[in-house]
């Protein structure tokens, strides 16, 4: 049986994957979401005691995601959203995943584009130097606002309430810092990579934290002409897309898209 692994972002877990769990499982895949370490818990459980969050740091989480891929059987296909998609951009360039789907992918080293929403966005988290060692939640409105800008009040509340928990000060912070700093830091990647398997960034239009422009940024610091590298944009779609109405159509063409590439 083939497998894809769905991999999670930040303010959220794998529980935000719950709709594409089921319906690529249904699909005959065998799927794995897994958690950041120390995220095996529910997200009521994380919010009651973030401290698996506030101990969390990017190595760790990338020796994690490697460990549970190098175990398969065979290479999968990588999905990933947000800081899931950096992740999943790492994995690929160490050469594991057949194929890969990033969405609204939060940017690797090098990638220097900071629009003012994602600015904002990530305010919170950003705006105390302090806030390195904490692990740091969203207001509903600025969850809103991050996340789930085109949805209603209704649903972005509701969505709110079913997967946010705070996120991870340090790892946030050290990545704006890797830009300024000498030689390859935690989120980093070669570029010219001729041996990467194929990678696709998918984008939504009206996305704050990880706008297009971002996402657009990013693969063209991909300079290889002997692997894939495609952009994508899906008109009015906010961050949080893998639960916005009409997800399924994007989750269906995304495997149709990664199993081409991968050769499946």
């Amino acid at each position: 049986m083939k497998t894809i692994v769905l991999i999670h972002g930040f303010w959220v877990t794998p529980r935000s994957w719950e709709h594409w769990v089921a319906r690529y499982t249904a699909a005959a895949y065998q799927v794995i979401a897994p958690a950041y370490p120390g995220f095996e818990v529910e997200v009521e459980a994380l919010n009651a005691d973030p401290t698996p969050i506030e101990t969390l740091t990017a190595p760790a989480i990338i020796e994690h995601l490697t460990s549970v891929v190098a175990a398969l059987d065979e290479p999968p296909i990588l999905m990933g959203h947000s800081a899931g998609g950096a992740f999943t951009q790492v994995l690929l360039d160490r050469g594991y995943g057949a194929a890969a789907v990033a969405f609204n992918s939060a940017p690797t080293e090098g990638v220097h584009v900071t629009p003012l929403s994602q600015i904002k966005s990530t305010f919170p988290v950003l705006k105390n130097p302090a806030n390195h060692h904490r692990a740091v939640g969203l207001t509903p409105d600025q969850w809103r606002y991050a996340f789930t800008n085109t949805f209603s009040e209704e649903e972005s509340l509701a969505l709110y309430e079913r997967y946010h928990i705070p996120a991870s000060g340090r790892v946030l912070w050290n990545s704006v810092l890797a830009n300024f700093m000498p030689g390859p830091q935690d989120i980093h990647v070669n570029y010219g990579n001729d041996d990467r398997a194929p990678l696709l960034f998918v984008s939504g239009s009206e996305d704050h934290i990880m706008p297009p422009s971002v996402q657009r940024s990013n693969a063209k610091h991909y300079k290889s002409k002997l692997t894939v590298t495609e952009v994508e944009e899906y008109e009015g779609y906010a961050h949080l897309l893998p639960a916005q109405a009409g997800w399924e159509e994007i989750a269906d063409h995304a495997l149709e898209w990664a199993v081409k590439h991968a050769g499946w």
